[in-house]
């Protein structure tokens, strides 16, 4: 499953039903029972029954993995003990094997049923996946919420930007008389844009010194819905922000220069 070994080795086909038996055991499990020390070369017993009256196993721990999560990614991270299947109790009710293929793993399905057959006709072979439909249909709640928070996030920072837009832009284009006014005195063009951008600039910093701590504080809430990401990414508020900025001079910048070049007489006139 290519899961990496982070010390000793992995389970080998020397770890034979006549060899000592041995076991892998991940991180997690060896943080909540040997508390900083090496694990390798240290047995964990296998019992039958929470009595402990016979002893099923004793495995030498020989490697350790990476924590792996199994089943629901809202679920803390396990212990996890690997152990080959064939060293002895406890045997297994059922087996799931896993094929690397290469190209469409659905062209192996056929042989992988002949292949099982001939070992063995009588066991039966049901329930075939690839990996990716796995993790699909782990993943399909998720997926979804994930693709309607997007897509409404999405709509969100839209609707921002264009009534910012909106707003900033109807309040430039309202000063079209002073605008005038000023170049009919003799103002140059570019002062007076950059002018309006400068006044654009403040609105849109207060603006953002009041947004951006609500949105990390509320952020907050949206932990338990991500996963292997923060709540407050720098990257995506980041992102959000660019938009909006640029946006926001965008309706400073085209009013402004628009209503610097008009005639001032003409400005004078506009309402």
């Amino acid at each position: 499953m290519q899961i990496p070994l982070v010390a000793g080795r992995d389970i080998e086909e020397r770890d034979r039903p006549d060899s000592p038996p041995v076991a892998v055991i991940n991180e997690e499990f060896a943080r909540l029972n040997f508390s900083g020390r090496n694990p390798l070369g240290m047995h964990v017993m296998l019992w039958e029954g929470a009595d402990e009256k016979k002893l099923l196993r004793d495995m030498e721990i020989v490697g350790v993995a990476k924590n792996a999560r199994y089943g629901s990614l809202q679920q803390e991270t396990l212990p996890v003990v690997y152990l080959p299947f064939n060293q002895g109790d406890p045997q297994p009710n059922e087996m799931m094997f896993v094929l690397r293929t290469e190209g469409d793993p659905a062209a192996f399905i056929h042989s992988t049923r002949e292949a099982v057959h001939q070992a063995d006709a009588s066991l039966p072979v049901s329930d075939i996946r690839t990996q990716k439909a796995e993790i699909a249909d782990i993943l399909h709640q998720e997926i979804m919420l994930a693709q309607l928070c997007s897509a409404f996030a999405i709509l969100a920072l839209i609707i921002a930007s264009v009534g910012l837009y909106g707003t900033i832009s109807y309040s430039v284009s309202r000063r079209t008389g002073e605008i005038g006014i000023r170049m009919a005195l003799g103002a140059r063009r570019g002062p007076v844009v950059w002018m309006i951008l400068r006044e654009v600039c403040i609105l849109i910093m207060v603006g953002l010194a009041i947004s951006i701590p609500v949105a990390l504080a509320s952020s907050k809430f949206l932990q338990s819905f991500l996963f292997n990401m923060k709540s407050n990414d720098p990257m995506t508020l980041g992102l959000a922000v660019a938009i909006l900025l640029i946006a926001a001079m965008a309706a400073g910048t085209l009013p402004a220069r628009r209503a610097s070049r008009i005639d001032p007489m003409t400005a004078l006139r506009h309402e």
